[in-house]
């Protein structure tokens, strides 16, 4: 055979088989398959009614039939034209099913996780509000407290000014009161000093008057 021919042979023999390794396929819509030890009908059958939709591994096909594998494990040969590559309509609206069912619990969870994240944020809204209102108030009461605070200055700060004023009083008033005492103490010695001259003076008359009077001459004449 020349090297011609051997490759035409093998070209041949790629282009009528062709290999999938660990390829999946399934059995089509209602359908029980039969599994051969061949690739044909006349080989006989080694694992009986395969139902539809029963995922199949693909190992190899060739003209017209493919060899599988079972989930049993049984590794034959079934009709190419009886196999799908896709999943068969029942298993599809099944799959969808459940994948539906899980969207909605998905979703359900999503509505409960937004309900708390609301009633959260709510709770958070009411305590900003809260912590806004008591900061107002915290601020109105130290406002007044400053406020307080100022007029307590200003009233400890006039007290002490009155305490001055009324010291400064005391002492005029204990100045006044001891030129008082002297003014009054010089008003008695004055008193005494004139009763003294008055005295002096009634005595000093009493002296003089009977010497002012004339006296009388004895007459020779008479």
């Amino acid at each position: 055979m020349t090297p011609l021919r051997l490759a035409l042979s093998f070209l041949i023999i790629f282009s009528s088989i062709s290999v999938a390794q660990a390829r999946t396929v399934w059995v089509d819509d209602q359908l029980y398959l039969p599994v051969r030890s061949g690739a044909g009908t006349q080989f006989r059958i080694i694992e009986n009614a395969v139902p539809s939709g029963t995922p199949l591994e693909l190992i190899e096909t060739q003209e017209g039939y493919s060899k599988v594998r079972t989930p049993k494990g049984t590794v034959g040969w079934v009709s190419s034209q009886y196999i799908s590559q896709t999943p068969v309509a029942k298993d599809q609206l099944a799959r969808a099913t459940r994948e539906l069912e899980k969207a909605k619990q998905d979703v359900a969870s999503l509505r409960e996780q937004l309900s708390a994240v609301t009633e959260e944020r709510d709770t958070l809204q009411n305590t900003e509000n809260n912590l806004s209102s008591r900061t107002k108030n915290l601020q109105d009461e130290l406002t007044k407290i400053k406020s307080i605070a100022a007029d307590s200055i200003n009233l400890e700060r006039r007290n002490r000014e009155l305490r001055e004023e009324n010291q400064r009083l005391q002492n005029d008033l204990e100045i006044l009161t001891a030129e008082n005492e002297r003014l009054e103490a010089g008003r008695e010695s004055d008193f005494m000093l004139l009763g003294a001259g008055l005295v002096f003076g009634g005595v000093l008359l009493a002296l003089i008057i009977p010497m002012l009077k004339p006296t009388r001459k004895t007459d020779n004449w008479a």
